[in-house]
């Protein structure tokens, strides 16, 4: 085979044996975009009898190749700024902006001149790579070149600060300049809001407007993210009318950034209205508006916004996913993350939290199993995040065996891994594991928070270990030096409620240093609903309704209250109010996943393929546990109903319903999970532990606040629950 001849790069010339001249050489170099053909170039200048141009020099300098271009400044005898200038400036630009201190090495080791034009592009190299001790180092350079008050140079170290973390070293150099351009305000205000301090960057902005500086659309795009990202409407929408008053032009960019900012602060009527002005409609602003729709519950907005977008990347798939993982509607999540799949873009791990998340709360453990797969395959499994949401995955899914050996594997553990791990344990109501590790933690030299304690405190709390609980508490605030918050208190009026000292948990919410709210409330009104306190259960319910009037909990209660003392009337007129104001009771539903399909059943629901089967399979249940002795437990059944009909709606619920659909369609020995959005009621739990039992069957059911491990006849929760 004969060799592939090299490129090679036509020069016009008047004739053959000419020599190229100068001007060619520069056009030339100028149309050149291979190295082969900068070299051959640079060969002909090499060659030729002329001195090379100031010119031809910096067009060298340029090359392909950073390390060429190195080589050839190298080479260059006592280059003068006019030459190392420009060239530091194209280094600190590139991907390899290090470089260019390579070049300002030299120059220093060799005495060579440095004007104050190097220190910008100096400063920005060191900011880019985040090298703090030699940006340092030229700020002392710089101080002692005299040129510490220069604008230009004040600008950079700005800029070199900001990109390094430092915002006090940066805020102390602006303070100090005696003139301060719009660039100057820029880059400060853009280093408190890349650093969060969106409270600064609002503060300097109003510094700004009272120092008389115009503020341009960089700086107003700026500003608009951190009203934005701070949740600041008001401020917000005094940056628009501040656009208004000035007149200036909203530009597509301008326009971009009023949308976010309306968008983040859920101001979604606004943000449609914007980005309805908007032709063409960007990836960002459209994003911005998914998110926006999604954080505020807006689903069915977010995708259509979605859907109509003509171009999607990474970003926009993981708010959307995001969008259905935080929406309560996990399977929807999934479905789209395998959309990505087929599409064959792959995930980033702010996708995989989603689709981690959304895995949690669908519950469903096969699912859970290849999403952990699926994460160690794409280089995920050595992330801090990542396991750490596994371990919560694992735990919502009820393998708490899964969750710990996550959890034993990992290599570094921060209080998040810790206080995940203690709170698998405590919605499992394994209480003394939870301790355990807890204690562990602390001989871990690994500082508990907030978030751990409310894990500590819920664990006792469901386990009835109320002496614990109260040395927990204790501790927190003693030893700890943590200000309990509202959850904090809502752990301890739920430990005392569920263990019925009634008179301590009010001690609670009457002492507690800040008003109580409705979780508080709550907590304690659902333990006089399970204990039978009907007085005080009115007086509950209605602080709750004070402070929520249209909670369906409360009114569900004082409904429930009220049919239970058969007062008929109040419970016709309670049921009229929330027809009225639109207002129902959460309809009970459980899932169960078999053969990677998801399975949804409510209340003598009858819309399923199988569901002639599923009701026959009941029949067939209740009558073989009758003979151990079961009979349906009809006291949570609140309506006004004849015996009878009221056996029937317990033996409709929806878990009872999914158990029969499990047992029909489940292998033999496998373990039945199920997942139900409301409390477990007193008969389902009978019922399911007598099953466990009949059937020998190993029956795992996750209800709205904690696991039940139903086996022999026997439920983990040792019927505290």
């Amino acid at each position: 085979m004969s060799a592939v001849p090299q490129p090679t790069i036509s020069l016009p010339t008047p004739n053959l044996n000419s020599t190229p001249t100068p001007t060619t050489l520069l056009k030339t170099l100028s149309s050149s975009h291979s190295l082969a053909h900068f070299k051959q170039v640079h060969a002909h200048i090499l060659r030729s009898t002329h001195s090379p141009s100031h010119s031809l020099i910096l067009k060298l300098l340029s090359s392909p190749s950073l390390l060429y271009s190195l080589s050839i400044f190298s080479h260059l005898p006592h280059p003068l700024p006019s030459l190392s200038t420009p060239f530091l400036r194209h280094l600190s630009r590139s991907s390899k902006p290090e470089f260019a201190f390579f070049v300002y090495q030299r120059l220093r080791n060799e005495g060579i001149p440095i004007d104050r034009f190097a220190f910008p592009p100096l400063l920005k190299a060191a900011s880019r790579v985040g090298w703090l001790a030699e940006g340092k180092e030229i700020h002392g350079f710089g101080f002692k070149s005299g040129f510490h008050s220069d604008p230009f140079v004040q600008t950079g170290l700005m800029v070199m600060y900001v990109g390094c973390g430092r915002l006090p070293e940066a805020r102390l150099v602006f303070d100090k300049m005696s003139y301060r351009d719009i660039v100057a305000w820029r880059v400060m205000i853009d280093g408190y809001c890349q650093s969060e301090l969106f409270d600064d960057a609002l503060e300097l902005f109003e510094e700004m407007k009272r120092a008389n500086i115009e503020a341009d659309k960089f700086v107003l795009s700026s500003i608009l993210s951190a009203c934005g990202r701070a949740g600041n409407l008001d401020c917000g929408k005094a940056i628009h009318d501040y656009i208004i008053q000035k007149e200036l032009v909203i530009d597509a960019h301008l326009r971009c950034a009023l949308v976010t900012m309306y968008a983040s602060c859920g101001c979604m009527d606004m943000a449609q209205q914007l980005y309805d002005q908007m032709i063409p409609k960007n990836v960002v602003v459209s994003t911005a508006m998914v998110s926006g729709y999604s954080r505020h519950g807006r689903v069915k907005d977010a995708r259509l916004i979605f859907d109509q977008m003509v171009e999607k990347d990474l970003v926009s798939w993981s708010a959307m996913i995001s969008g259905y993982a935080e929406s309560d509607q996990p399977q929807e999540a999934l479905r789209l993350f395998n959309e990505l799949q087929i599409l064959g873009i792959g995930p980033d791990q702010v996708t995989m939290l989603s689709v981690i998340s959304a895995c949690a709360n669908l519950g469903v453990l096969d699912k859970a199993k290849w999403i952990h797969v699926y994460a160690n395959k794409n280089g995920f499994g050595g992330s801090l995040r990542i396991n750490n949401a596994l371990i919560d995955m694992y735990a919502k899914c009820g393998s708490l065996e899964r969750a710990r050996n996550v959890f034993e594997k990992m290599t570094s553990r921060n209080v998040i891994s810790w206080t995940s791990m203690i709170n698998a344990f405590a919605i499992h109501g394994d209480a003394n594991n939870a301790l355990r590790y807890f204690q562990k933690m602390k001989e871990a030299c690994v500082e508990p928070n907030g978030v751990t304690f409310v894990g500590v405190l819920y664990a006792c709390s469901h386990a009835g270990l109320v002496e614990e609980g109260r040395k927990i508490f204790a501790s927190m605030i003693n030893e700890h030096n943590i200000t309990p918050k509202h959850e904090h208190y809502g752990c301890m009026v739920d430990l005392f409620g569920r263990a019925n000292l009634l008179r301590e948990a009010v001690e609670i919410v009457e002492t507690m240093p800040f008003a109580p709210n409705v979780v508080i409330w709550g907590s304690l009104m659902s333990a006089c609903q399970i204990h039978g306190e009907t007085e005080l259960g009115q007086f509950t319910a209605k602080r709750v309704l004070e402070l929520e009037p249209d909670h369906d909990g409360a009114l569900v209660l004082l409904s429930n209250i009220y049919s239970k003392e058969r007062k008929w009337k109040n419970v016709g007129d309670l049921r009229q109010l929330m027809k009225e104001r639109g207002i129902c009771k959460e309809r009970g539903c459980s899932r169960i996943e078999l053969n990677d399909e998801v399975h949804e059943f409510l209340v003598a629901d009858r819309n399923h393929k199988q569901a002639y089967e599923i009701y026959e399979k009941l029949n067939e249940v209740v009558s073989r546990l009758k003979l151990d002795g079961y009979a349906p437990d009809t006291g949570c059944v609140l309506v006004d109903l004849e015996e009878e009909e009221k056996r029937e709606v317990v033996l409709w619920h929806s878990e009872k319903l999914a158990l029969c659909y499990g047992l029909i369609n489940g292998a033999k020995d496998s373990c039945i999970r199920i997942v139900k959005n409301l409390r477990v009621c007193e008969d389902c739990h009978t019922f399911l532990k007598l099953v466990s039992k009949v059937y020998r069957r190993e029956i795992v059911v996750r209800d709205r606040t904690r696991f039940h491990h139903y086996r022999d006849g026997v439920c983990s929760c040792r019927d505290y629950w």
